[in-house]
């Protein structure tokens, strides 16, 4: 297995494509604030000037508020939180829900989410038509067995409207210590109904495999954690040892992960080609071709492969389903995907502080922007809510149908 850094030699950050998590050039500010010329309109610390591309842009409003705080506020003053808030006012500017700037517990927090360790109701959520949306409720979680479903809509959370709640807010507010509630505001078609739910830790084992009837595969991806990989490839080596070559590789729900974990699951079933392609629209010149690892262990043309996918399949899940799809790998069953096609890296700052910044955009080997399209199924099928609550399962079993 190539080290997670040799898939991109030019970048050494991690990069995530998922559901759901900055300028630190404000701290360098604000240190060197009391030998600044703060009083000449249009002031613009040196170092930075020509890093600038809008002329207009006047730091003397920030440094006079500022002052204005420092010298006149009644109150005791959190120094350190007003950089943060200063921060995050400037992410939150930019109107990307997925580009944000995380205190050091919030980071923290997002350490945990992709260790699969969390303490809130288990449900994956992301910002779909300018409204938070569930991308899916997690099996064996109190946001499962309460009755949420991927695609309900989320209105308010402890009766606080969520209109232009950034995601990590949202997620801040429903997670929560162990055995306390939540309650959520909850749209569904037309109908609006409370959920409280009780919060419990919440684990979250990214792979589940099993041989079903006629020999036939069954591999269920949850999420891209960092060990992704090591544990789908336990589960084929299983597979290859029954002689298994039917997959049904279950996407659904899937919010996404770590890029490498889904360029390196690709892989497994691709012999070579483009699994996906970083494309950077401000700089319509940068772009960085992925591409298969040459090493997978399902990649033979006696192996078929159905994959299930749904709306709540985002980004890194995309990006695998696109390249089997495209490379006329699998054919894809289920619905359309939710269509999270950005790019997020993490830089780490001072104190444990975290920028996660969008730096670009996914596109398929076929040249389609996830992002504005999401992945089509290749054989549309709907699960509907009379489905789910008679445990019915028309997805799966259409997949079992074109494997017999």
């Amino acid at each position: 297995m190539k080290d997670k850094k040799d898939l991109k030699p030019d970048k050494r950050k991690k990069i995530l494509v998922g559901a759901i998590i900055i300028l630190s050039f404000v701290i360098g500010f604000i240190m060197g604030h009391q030998d600044a010329l703060l009083s000449r309109i249009g002031y613009t610390p040196e170092v930075y000037r020509e890093r600038l591309s809008n002329s207009d842009a006047d730091f003397s409003i920030f440094w006079r508020a500022w002052d204005l705080i420092v010298e006149n506020y009644d109150g005791e003053v959190d120094y350190q939180a007003m950089i943060y808030g200063a921060i995050k006012g400037m992410t939150e500017s930019l109107g990307d829900p997925y580009t944000a700037f995380l205190t050091p517990e919030e980071a923290k927090q997002l350490e945990d989410d992709l260790s699969g360790v969390f303490y809130g109701i288990g449900a994956e959520i992301g910002i779909k038509n300018d409204e938070l949306t569930v991308i899916t409720p997690l099996n064996g979680t109190p946001a499962k067995e309460a009755g949420l479903m991927a695609g309900d809509v989320i209105l308010a959370i402890d009766g606080e409207s969520t209109l232009g709640m950034n995601i990590d807010i949202a997620v801040a507010k429903i997670r929560g210590d162990e055995g306390t509630e939540v309650t959520l505001s909850i749209r569904r078609d037309e109908e609006v109904k409370d959920y409280k739910i009780k919060r419990a830790k919440i684990t979250v084992k990214s792979v589940d495999y099993e041989i079903r009837d006629g020999n036939i595969g069954y591999i269920e991806i949850s999420r891209f954690d960092e060990n992704t990989t090591d544990l789908l490839r336990k589960g084929l080596d299983e597979l290859n040892s029954k002689e298994v070559k039917k997959i049904v590789l279950d996407l659904r729900g899937n919010p996404g992960g770590y890029l490498d974990e889904s360029i390196t699951v690709a892989s497994e079933f691709l012999k070579e080609g483009v699994i996906v392609t970083e494309k950077n629209d401000k700089n319509g010149d940068k772009e960085y071709e992925y591409k298969a690892t040459g090493n997978g262990k399902m990649t033979g043309d006696d192996i078929k492969i159905i994959v299930l996918i749904n709306e709540g399949s985002a980004s890194a899940s995309e990006i695998v389903a696109g390249a089997l799809k495209d490379q006329d790998r699998a054919t894809l069953v289920g619905e359309t995907t939710f269509g999270k096609g950005s790019v997020q890296e993490i830089e780490n700052l001072a104190r444990g502080s975290v920028m996660r910044l969008t730096i670009a955009h996914w596109y398929t080997p076929s040249g389609m922007n996830i992002a504005e399209e999401g992945i089509e199924p290749d054989v549309r099928v709907e699960l509907t809510e009379d489905d789910y609550n008679a445990d019915r399962d028309p997805q799966l079993a259409k997949a079992f149908e074109l494997l017999k």
